[in-house]
């Protein structure tokens, strides 16, 4: 076997040009956990391997963030460069958006082994994972509207990441809320909806003007084919969000005088889930087939590809939802198919990313490779 980091760009490449799309591996890698955890099938030895998976993720996300923590402290003046990166500056969204996973994890496996300690970390994390996706949702679009240059033919969905995160966000307060005392789920389902309501209104804005570019100027080029897939993610989330939010509201709420409303918040969550599955069931479709166009070109794998999982795999983990609220077994079929899908896209995308990884090809980042940024990956 070949030495590692063979083909770095320049001695310590894997720490100065280390990139926040790494963090879109934590994402991928942690939604798969909680679609296996969530096989309505599943027995012990799937829940072993999601818990196991959830592990190595927790495991990434800690490597990622010394790494990235060590370019901004060491490699302080490729920050600006970073930023102004009308691409990498979007996967700033994805260091949020990973965080949510490892959350989402912690209650779900975290809980039967350490209890109320899993829990205070679980709450305390989640806070801090609200901050984060606020001050990505906030800072990177300030950016576009200030520094960066962009043009309506070199759009894609990547636009989506940064203000997708606090809707992932909130629809991990829905899984926290159950797992705490009456008024502290309160505020934390409040909390929810907010982020739930900031982050939807904007994702619908930018997927009309995803439609719109995709009409005039056609599909961008094979280095974003997975960007056909991002739509699916924030209607998939909202949808999910709708779910866990409306179902923790009950409990939450009884014996207040909003308890009538979170009866109707639960009732038209499952309604209005089921109006953004529909969409996000045309999206999937769709980009189903412009992956099927971009197949017939050369695709060099990049970590971009990663933007082929999360989107499934929220997208499975509101099917599951969906099945167990609705009893129609339509969805447990269908979560099943788009379970196996996710399984075999991550192995796919994860053995391409562990062989760039050990030979240090990933580690470029698009913005020091000029003096001025590029608009590509």
């Amino acid at each position: 076997m070949p030495r590692p980091f063979t083909r770095l760009a320049e001695p310590f490449a894997f720490v100065r040009q280390f990139t926040p799309s790494w963090f879109a591996v934590t994402m991928g890698t942690g939604v798969l956990a909680l679609v296996l955890a969530s096989l309505p099938w599943g027995g012990a030895s799937e829940r072993r391997l999601a818990e196991g998976l959830w592990l190595f993720n927790g495991m990434l996300f800690i490597g990622f963030m010394l790494l990235f923590g060590a370019r901004l402290a060491l490699f302080r003046d490729t920050l600006k460069s970073m930023l102004l990166h009308p691409v990498q500056s979007m996967f700033l969204g994805a260091v949020p958006m990973g965080l949510a996973t490892f959350i989402n994890g912690l209650l779900l496996f975290g809980v039967p082994h350490w209890g109320a300690r899993a829990v205070a970390l679980a709450e305390a994390l989640w806070w801090g994972d609200v901050a984060l996706a606020l001050g990505v949702a906030l800072l990177v679009p300030y950016l576009m509207f200030t520094h960066q240059s962009h043009a309506l033919e070199k759009l894609t969905a990547v636009w989506l990441l940064p203000i997708v995160a606090p809707e992932v966000a909130a629809a991990s307060a829905g899984g926290l809320a159950p797992h705490l005392a009456p008024e502290a789920a309160r505020q934390v389902l409040v909390i929810g909806y907010l982020l739930w309501g900031l982050s939807l209104s904007l994702a619908f804005s930018l997927i009309t003007l995803v439609l719109l570019r995709l009409t005039l100027h056609k599909l961008p080029g094979s280095e974003f084919a997975a960007t056909s897939w991002l739509p699916v993610g924030p209607l998939a989330t909202g949808c999910l969000g709708l779910l866990s939010l409306g179902r923790a509201m009950p409990e939450a709420f009884a014996g207040t005088t909003l308890e009538g409303v979170a009866g109707v918040a639960r009732d038209l969550g499952l309604m209005a889930g089921l109006l953004l599955w529909g969409a996000a069931a045309w999206w999937l479709a769709m980009a189903l087939l412009c992956t099927r166009r971009h197949l017939g070109q050369a695709m060099r794998f990049n970590l971009g590809w990663w933007g082929f999982t999360f989107p499934l795999g929220v997208f499975t983990l509101a099917t599951f939802e969906l099945a167990h609220r609705t009893g129609l077994g339509f969805f447990t079929l269908a979560g099943a198919v788009l379970a196996l899908g996710l399984a075999l896209i991550w192995l796919q995308v994860m053995v391409r990313t562990l062989a760039g990884l050990w030979h240090g090809e990933l580690f470029r980042a698009p913005c020091l490779e000029a003096a001025t940024c590029p608009s590509g990956r």
